[in-house]
């Protein structure tokens, strides 16, 4: 069991694991083109179900080493996901999951650090957005109301209710054809519509967005400064106890000589009695 320990954590079955996730990443893309079905289908075929095995086999020896310890980890808990979908099996019931074997190559997720550190600041910028989006709504709401009560009569597709509304500000704020698309045949009706639109730009645009840009900027920061720490303190422990090691050599080093001193003194007090 050391010895599969010793495997499972090594930086050889992560390089292997690496690699393969960019075979199969390669495999997966292959197969949706026609041509390459036609030409190299059973060898596609073939090779996603060897790298799968192997996928399976390494998920069995993290299982075996690890046991319900395995689950306590959040990647650990993803990587079996990911892997338990991709071996649904092809029926009609498990076509979607089956589309989802893709996902399997988000384990590169798992296995380079700083994209752990990225995910890990994404996750932890989350209850920080909540506020932001609970406003965001409420500025949807609020101007979904007012567009459609001054632009359905004239423009029933697209603010003839408050659903058509917060969809066409949606596509507002995201700035897609905003102006000649939305805005300016409004105008024409409205002429001064662009009164409306522009505070809604102006608050959802450049300051709702921003502010989730700082939120999530400041998380990756956060977790960074977490990570640099941790390294630190990792090459302190390393430190003291290659520093610990030295002291008790030298402490060894000293008694041994002691050791010596006192042997010598006691030859040395035999020698004239003889």
């Amino acid at each position: 069991m050391d010895r599969i320990r010793a495997f499972v954590e090594s930086r050889l079955l992560e390089r292997i694991i690496m690699t393969l996730i960019a075979v199969n990443a390669v495999t997966l893309g292959l197969e949706t083109s026609a041509w390459a079905m036609a030409n190299f289908g059973p060898f596609l075929l073939a090779l996603d179900q060897v790298i799968l095995t192997i996928f399976v086999i390494e998920i069995g020896l993290r299982l075996a080493v690890y046991r319900l310890r395995f689950f306590k980890n959040a990647w650990n808990v993803f990587d079996f996901t990911v892997i338990a979908i991709a071996l649904a099996p092809a029926t009609a019931a498990f076509s979607v999951l089956r589309a989802l074997r893709v996902l399997r190559l988000l384990r590169m997720i798992t296995i380079v650090p700083s994209l752990k550190r990225v995910v890990g600041a994404l996750i932890g910028a989350l209850p920080g957005m909540g506020s932001i989006v609970l406003l965001l709504s409420l500025l949807f709401y609020v101007f979904s109301v007012m567009a459609t009560k001054l632009f359905a009569a004239s423009f029933p597709d697209w603010f003839g209710t408050i659903p058509h509304s917060a969809y066409t500000l949606f596509q507002v704020m995201t700035l897609e054809s905003w102006s000649m698309g939305i805005v300016r045949p409004v105008m024409e009706v409205y002429p001064y519509a662009w009164a409306f639109f522009l505070p809604f730009i102006l608050s959802t645009t450049f300051t709702m967005l921003n502010l989730f840009i700082g939120i999530v900027v400041n998380a990756m920061q956060v977790e960074h400064e977490v990570a640099h720490e941790e390294e630190r303190k990792a090459e302190e422990a390393k430190q003291q106890a290659a520093q610990d090691s030295r002291e008790v050599l030298a402490e060894e080093i000293k008694a041994l000589r002691a050791e010596i001193a006192e042997l010598r003194g006691a030859i040395g007090s035999r020698t004239p009695a003889q």
